[in-house]
């Protein structure tokens, strides 16, 4: 009777796929064994050569919803007789790890269910899960994934979920945080001094209240802690926008359930199925007029960062409390989200009136993911929850050597490539705190602690003053290893080359705020032919001077006055822009220009869309970054226009006569949301006009300028048209979250 050897790779620990074996072996009436280790899965399986076969094939037709299969191999092995029973083996430990470790996933419909039913073991408690839904990553301390290398070790099993534990026919089978109201981890309620506590049920109430009161309520979630308020009260927004320092930008929402979702925004069936999935990110949809949500919530903004509960705790606040909260990270603004019990209550203590916390200790910080659903389908704007450390395997660098890649100086991530397999880290915000720079340090450290690696190489950006590349440069002398330094804009064009499996040479157009060029200057208005570990810089927008530097990035009004004395020298600003400027403003940085005062040139078209938002008249200063290309972009809406002239020269793009063309509109009394359209579809003929220079067929757009819906469907239509094959980021986010991706691709190469 033939006997089987099976080999699998990809996410199958974790997520009910040994019992899932076990049942299609026991339908197949098989023979033999499953067990982890540090690999994968390995199944040995005997029987009828036709069971065999239906065996294999449902083994990739029927896996467990948050499976994922990378590699399936078997291989005929000499027969066994007197062969038992099929059975589950413990995990066999050691040996080469893969980079493969499950996401943390939202509660499944079963949990919910239960959770929900009166008389079930499991009604109302908070910490419900089973193998296909619940915390992973954020508690798992090494592999193979099982129960004493989690946070769950202190939590002793009790008879009844044991039992469960032990049954391969249960579907808590090895659910490694599985737990109940009598063993598991336990809810409570405490004030910022610790005072008050209150424990289950009374939490929960207590925690309703302090909402409904208009207070700021600090929860802690699956991946950390969370700030919440009343999504439907102005005088609460106030309170946490003053107590966060977050001053305009918007916040994500959790309904209650899908119907007060639907009240308050327009969903597509993708998106509903996005929202209801394992991964149940927040997703930006478009709002209706006149929801409960307050305006506050996302001021001018036509979208709404909306998702539904994720977590048992989440479902059982939302239900009681009846109507939408704000859930945001628990931070201060520019700081990583807190999730260690004793930093939060140090770091949030300021901000939060109570905590409704809980003893199941959390390993790693893991924010909700972004994603918004264009015409042809999902962009993910911050991978996290659900997504990370999902790793996508890379054939060209399976034989290449292991690199560390410590990414961008905002929204940075770190990568790891490992034997062919790319993992990046979660999101971890920007680095520009004390607590940014030391979770970044943490988190290398935990990466290859986790996975056993040690790299060959190191990569980093060129900027020398991010604190990425000063924990590169630190490490690379202490381990002895070499730093390969890749330049930004190549970083991010091989990053969308790299997803899309292009080897051959592509046109990248990389479009963001800035990043540090070869010359020295700020590059980010990128026209790049990039193959490998090379790049040539084919075209580039005319730089223009930035006075104050950094400052300009938070005043758009400074990009606007560079670009106008870039084509006009000293003068007098418009009329539209004139009310930006009080007292000696203007003249102060018109004397920096002249005098060349700190003032470096750009050739970015980030600054290029702040100049545009600051001479419409729709944003001056920003609260926030991207504040005012976002308002450029829902400014223009879906309105029509025609194009801006653009002046190219041996691929320097000249922005002179479309700020003339700028001028002139305002001149003759047109609104911002003329101006606004023309100059993206003035963005979209500048793209084909750089395409056409290189004459290759591929092209990959990043950077953070395609985070913009319209500006991104544009270039993609008008350089479709022209019969280009145009590649964007879909698995990794566009902006600087796949810096990592790309420096660990061009330094392996």
């Amino acid at each position: 009777m033939p006997r089987l050897r099976i080999e699998v790779q990809g996410v199958v620990q974790g997520v009910g796929f040994r019992p899932t074996v076990y049942r299609l072996a026991l339908a197949q009436g098989l023979t033999g064994s499953v067990w982890n280790h540090a690999r994968g899965v390995t199944i040995e399986a005997q029987g009828e050569a036709a069971n065999l076969e239906s065996f294999v094939h449902a083994l990739r037709e029927e896996i467990p919803p948050p499976a994922r299969v990378a590699k399936l191999a078997s291989a005929e092995i000499p027969e066994q007789t007197g062969a038992p029973a099929f059975q589950i083996l413990p995990s066999h430990e050691g040996g080469d790890i893969r980079p493969v470790v499950p996401p943390d996933l939202a509660i499944c419909a079963a949990c919910a269910e239960e959770m929900d039913t009166p008389g079930e073991r499991r009604y109302r408690y908070p910490f419900t899960n089973c193998t296909y839904c619940g915390p992973r990553y954020s508690i798992i301390a090494r592999l193979p994934y099982d129960r004493p290398h989690t946070a769950m070790k202190s939590f002793p099993l009790c008879p009844a979920c044991a039992r469960e534990y032990g049954d391969p026919l249960d579907r808590r089978f090895h659910a490694q945080p599985i737990a109940c109201p009598v063993c598991g981890p336990r809810l409570s309620l405490r004030r910022p001094d610790g005072s008050g506590p209150a424990e289950g049920e009374e939490a929960l109430r207590d925690a309703v209240e302090v909402l409904k009161q208009g207070q700021v309520l600090a929860l802690k979630g699956l991946g950390g802690y969370q700030l919440l308020v009343d999504a439907t009260s102005d005088a609460a927004l106030r309170c946490l926008r003053e107590r966060k320092q977050r001053e305009e930008k918007p916040f994500a929402v959790m309904f209650p359930d899908m119907a007060s979702l639907d009240a308050a925004c327009e969903v597509s069936e993708v998106e509903r199925a996005l929202l209801v999935s394992p991964e149940a990110p927040i997703l930006l949809l478009r709002r209706r007029p006149g929801t409960q949500v307050a305006a506050a919530v996302a001021p001018g903004n036509p979208r709404l960062g909306a998702f539904l509960p994720c977590t048992p705790l989440h479902r059982l606040l939302l239900g009681v409390v009846d109507r939408p909260l704000v859930c945001t990270s628990g931070n201060l603004s520019d700081e990583p989200m807190a999730f260690e019990d004793g930093e939060a209550f140090h770091r949030l203590g300021a901000l939060a009136d109570a905590f409704l916390t809980h003893d199941r200790p959390i390993l790693r910080p893991v924010d909700d993911s972004v994603l918004r659903v264009d015409g042809d389908g999902p962009t993910l704007l911050r991978r996290a929850r659900g997504f990370a450390p999902l790793a996508v395997p890379l054939a060209s660098a399976e034989d290449g050597p292991s690199i560390l890649a410590f990414g961008a100086h905002q929204k940075a991530t770190v990568s790891m490539l490992h034997r062919g397999q790319l993992i990046m880290s979660q999101h971890l915000g920007d680095l520009t705190s004390l607590e940014g720079t030391d979770l970044l340090a943490r988190t290398v450290t935990d990466l290859l602690d986790f996975f056993q690696v040690r790299p060959e190489r190191l990569a980093c950006d060129l900027h020398p003053d991010y604190a990425s590349t000063r924990l590169a440069e630190r490490l690379s002398g202490e381990w002895n290893l070499p730093l390969i330094r890749v330049q930004h804009h190549h970083a991010h064009g091989a990053a969308c080359a790299a997803e899309h499996g292009l080897e051959r040479s592509v046109t990248a157009l990389v479009w963001d705020g800035t990043g540090l060029g070869n010359d020295g200057t700020l590059w980010g208005g990128e026209a790049l032919v990039i193959k490998g570990a090379s790049f040539q810089r084919l075209g580039h927008l005319r730089p223009f001077p930035l006075p104050g530097g950094e400052a300009a990035v938070r005043e758009p009004r400074r990009s606007a006055c560079g670009l106008l004395w870039s084509l006009r020298g000293k003068g007098e600003p418009p009329s539209s822009l004139a009310p930006a400027f009080e007292g000696p403003d203007w003249s102060l940085l018109q004397t920096m220009l002249t005098k060349e005062l700190h003032s470096p040139m750009t050739s970015s078209i980030g600054r290029l869309f702040d100049a545009v938002a600051a001479l419409s008249g729709l944003q001056a200063r920003r609260g926030f970054e991207g504040q005012a290309a976002m308002a450029l972009e829902f400014a223009a809406g879906d309105r029509v226009e025609p194009p801006y002239a653009w002046a190219v020269d041996e691929g320097v793009a000249d922005p002179s006569s479309l700020l003339e063309g700028v001028l002139a509109d305002l001149d003759t009394g047109k609104d911002a949301t003329c101006i606004a359209a023309r100059f993206h579809a003035s963005l979209a003929e500048l793209a084909l006009s750089w395409a056409k220079l290189s004459g290759l067929p591929d092209v990959v757009l990043s950077g953070g300028c395609f985070q913009n819906a319209r500006l991104t469907a544009l270039v993609q239509a008008r350089l479709g048209e022209a019969g280009f094959q145009v590649h964007r980021h879909r698995k990794f986010p566009p902006n600087d979250g796949s810096i990592s991706l790309g420096q660990a691709v061009v330094a392996a190469q």
